[in-house]
């Protein structure tokens, strides 16, 4: 009973001391991203850039689009000739050439219409697909450091939605500002050569629009903004409570996961409220202006026609051309918004793509070939987030082709100490070597390619069994994945089910059991067949008996390759060649089975004691009593 009590009330310590390690480097993340916003030009000149493979088509859309404003701005002047020449002159025929001319010409407009709508997104999309492609490659550099740190469910926003409207920014962003340039210059130069001062009067109150399109700007910009990040919060709880539903429910803890996330969503509810609250004064704004500038023109213009300083012709060519000039604002209006809500995104694709990985290869890194296994720590020391050290000045040698076991508490670093060797994290001061290669000097894939690891937490794909072993070696063929499988023992269950090899496991292999995910793991090593081995409690989710089977094969992979086994349970690493104890403080005992029970040390009273107490309820899981 008090070693229950002991247990929970140290596991209890434990969880508060991560959950506020984690609140810590989740605020120390969030105010790392206020503080580095990324210079506006310098991510205009990274979206423009994405422009640069598809230029050809890009171009093409651009001049369609000009052909189709040219088509529209001569409709007016054709329209003003039509009413003041030719029908007044009687000559009906010209009128009806001009009409066959003009059906021509929006005839052609179609064909131009089509390929600026059709051709045009598609530079969007593939300007999004390769935003995507290159922001999952970038992800896929990031070291371990960076994903302890960041959710899963924030990357998945800024994968897929912070890159939805990316498509229509990517096609209608350039184009709505040069075809307004156009529309809007052509349309100011045309109608100053027909009445100066109506023209003067259009002018004034489309810079009027202007000005009030660009003070709405920031605000909008801030809306869309935040309501980005919170629909990253969303899909991030979204992500949580899906993956642990059988634990919510288990626990009965259904209302208090919906309390999250209606938190989370009422959040977003309110953020998007006042987004569409600036947009629609946007909106609104402009519409009332255009209604504006539209009585302007008919009260002025009409005053102008009833003093014979123009003619009726002259005032119906002005409101044709009213349209043709709200026409740009209203363009650049949806290009405001466009713009705010779609580089608001790739502002936050930007943030992730200037993430360094903090494991980066040597310019001259050399690949390791023809490897032994010789395995050495000189003086290790490392932290997580540059907290308190997990290793201290471990110095440790591991000959080629032995098997180690690394036994001690939780918390002790040992699996800090293997997921050293291939890179994952990097020392901070002193250096391992592999056959007297620092592995600092090497290329990260020849290092990895000779390291094969099976974890006490197995992941599996959302796929087949065959997919999940080949991830050992991809282009292995169909006789290597069964040759894989019969040495992990699970060969015999495969072939038992309707599907065999094509059987879907369902997402992290919830289909199987936690010995058969472990065994198809272990398949994938045989598969890799690496040199080293690092099997970090290879065994733990297994039966005794099939344990003994694995082992045994675990035992034959071993043979002539330096292995590196974290184990629970001692009895299976008896027949290591050497056994290091490790603790918080260092490597407390190391030698064979038969050298430490004889030390009668810290390993002894570990094999000793197992999972039983004394009378006091001191055993295996009260480390300090055994270190007394």
């Amino acid at each position: 009973m008090n070693r229950e009590k002991s247990k929970t009330s140290n596991n209890i310590k434990n969880d508060k001391a991560k959950n506020n390690a984690e609140n810590n480097t989740k605020n120390n993340t969030e105010n790392n991203a206020k503080n580095s916003t990324l210079p506006k030009k310098y991510i205009l000149k990274k979206f423009v850039s994405y422009y640069k493979p598809h230029m050809g088509l890009f171009i093409a859309d651009l001049v369609c689009a000009f052909l189709m404003a040219s088509i529209d701005l001569l409709f007016p002047i054709i329209t003003r000739y039509v009413t003041q020449k030719v029908i007044p002159a009687g000559n009906i025929l010209l009128m009806f050439k001009i009409i066959g001319v003009l059906i021509i010409a929006y005839l052609i407009r179609l064909g131009l219409n089509y390929f600026v709508n059709y051709y045009g997104h598609i530079v969007g999309i593939r300007m999004e697909y390769d935003m995507r492609r290159d922001l999952f490659s970038h992800l896929q550099t990031l070291s371990f450091k960076f994903y302890d740190n960041v959710r899963t469910g924030h990357l998945m926003s800024r994968m897929m939605n912070d890159l939805n409207e990316i498509t229509e920014l990517a096609h209608h962003g350039p184009e709505d500002i040069f075809l307004s340039t156009i529309m809007l210059a052509g349309s100011v130069i045309i109608l100053s050569t027909i009445e100066w001062r109506l023209t003067l009067v259009v002018f004034v109150i489309v810079v009027i629009m202007a000005w009030f399109a660009i003070t709405k700007r920031s605000k909008m910009s801030a809306a869309f903004r935040e309501v980005r990040k919170k629909i990253a919060n969303i899909n991030s709880q979204l992500e949580s409570s899906i993956s642990g539903i059988r634990v919510s429910q288990a626990f009965t803890n259904e209302d208090y996961e919906k309390k999250k996330f209606n938190k989370g969503n009422e959040e977003f509810k309110v953020s998007k409220n006042e987004s569409y609250k600036y947009m629609a004064q946007y909106a609104s704004g402009i519409d009332f202006i255009s209604d504006m500038l539209n009585v302007s023109v008919i009260g002025i213009g009409g005053y102008f026609v009833y003093t014979k300083l123009i003619d009726f012709g002259d005032l119906l060519a002005f409101l044709l051309y009213i349209n043709l000039a709200v026409q740009p604002v209203r363009r650049l209006a949806q290009f405001v918004q466009q713009f705010e809500s779609g580089m608001t995104g790739f502002e936050r694709f930007v943030e992730i793509m200037e993430v360094k990985p903090e494991i980066v290869e040597k310019e001259n890194a050399i690949e390791l070939k023809n490897i032994k296994g010789h395995i050495e720590f000189k003086n290790v020391t490392f932290s997580y987030n540059k907290g308190k050290n997990v290793l201290k000045n471990i110095s440790l040698t591991i000959p080629a082709g032995k098997v180690v076991a690394l036994v001690g508490p939780s918390g002790g670093g040992k699996t800090t100490l293997c997921n050293l060797i291939p890179r994952f994290y990097d020392v901070e001061s002193g250096s391992i070597e592999i056959d007297g290669h620092d592995i600092r000097d090497l290329t990260l894939k020849s290092l990895r390619e000779n390291i094969g690891i099976v974890q006490q937490d197995v992941f599996l794909f959302a796929g087949t069994i065959k997919e999940n072993i080949l991830y050992g070696k991809v282009d292995a063929s169909d006789e290597e994945v069964i040759e894989a499988a019969k040495r992990a023992s699970i060969h015999d269950f495969v072939m038992s089910l309707p599907d065999k090899y094509d059987t879907y496991v369902g997402e992290r292999g919830i289909q199987l059991s936690g010995g058969q995910k472990q065994r198809i793991a272990i398949a994938r090593v045989f598969l890799k067949n690496p040199p080293i081995l690092i099997l970090d409690e290879a065994t733990s989710a297994l039966d005794n008996e099939t344990e003994v089977i694995i082992q045994e094969s675990l035992e034959e992979l071993s043979k002539g390759r330096t292995t590196l086994v974290i184990a629970h349970r001692l009895s299976t690493i008896r027949n290591a060649d050497q056994i290091i104890v490790i603790d918080k403080d260092g490597i407390k005992e190391m030698g064979t089975h038969e050298e430490l029970m004889a030390l009668n040390g810290l390993y002894a009273k570990l094999y000793k004691y197992g999972d039983r107490t004394d009378k006091n309820g001191n055993g295996f899981n009260n480390y300090e009593y055994l270190n007394e």
